[in-house]
């Protein structure tokens, strides 16, 4: 990533996501016409929907890059200077939602609210508090922040909390009221995940920019 442009690189790790995404549509979409053999096995391996597959080690891997780009950002600032501190936590908290990624870590934040609708997954209650909180700490530092690596690092969060938090609403109505195992479930899995895809590379894209910005 050191010898790429900004902007190529946005494009290569955009291109990344389409193709991704892109295969795990047509998988939905195969499965949904056809329980032919090679869909059925196919379809663990590149949906969306699923777990330990292609899609998670690519999402997984993207959130890693973001969390040693602002490592790298951290360990350049001397210590005791200030805004040190949050660059690391910001590296803490990516390498925690990669990790999360991979391993589903937030399912334990499950099933400790008599909810349904679009609070059918309440684990959305405490993850909703919790950036809230976060964004509460952070946004002196957010401010602080030159303009052009601010507006880039809103917009990626703003997709990316879009995906994982805000579209689990019509996921948990759909899933109580039609169930899981159908078409539309799927896409509506595919949309989130893409938009954390999206999300997860604007970040990265944001963070590379401003390490090469300050240095």
């Amino acid at each position: 990533m050191a010898t790429l442009e900004v902007g190529t690189l946005r494009r290569r790790l955009l291109a990344g996501v389409a193709l991704v995404s892109a295969l795990g549509a047509a998988a939905e979409l195969w499965h949904a016409c056809s329980s032919d053999a090679v869909i059925e096995a196919l379809l663990p391996k590149l949906s969306l929907s699923y777990e330990t597959n292609v899609p998670t080690w690519f999402s997984s891997s993207l959130l890693l890059l973001c969390a040693l780009a602002a490592g790298s950002i951290a360990s350049a600032i001397p210590r005791g200077a200030r805004w040190r501190v949050h660059w690391w936590g910001i590296a803490i908290g990516l390498g925690y939602v990669s990790l999360d990624e991979a391993a589903e870590l937030h399912e334990h934040l499950s099933g400790h609210f008599d909810t349904g609708g679009v609070l059918y997954f309440d684990w959305v209650i405490p993850a909703v508090a919790i950036v809230a909180l976060l964004a509460a700490l952070y946004l002196p530092f957010v401010r602080a922040l030159p303009s052009r690596t601010r507006v880039r690092l809103i917009i990626a969060g703003v997709i990316y909390i879009g995906g994982a938090l805000v579209m689990e609403l019509p996921l948990g109505w759909w899933t109580e009221h039609v169930g899981a195992d159908n078409l539309g479930y799927a896409l509506i899995d595919w949309f989130e995940e893409t938009l954390e895809m999206i999300g997860a590379s604007l970040a990265l894209v944001a963070l590379v920019a401003h390490s090469r910005e300050v240095s």
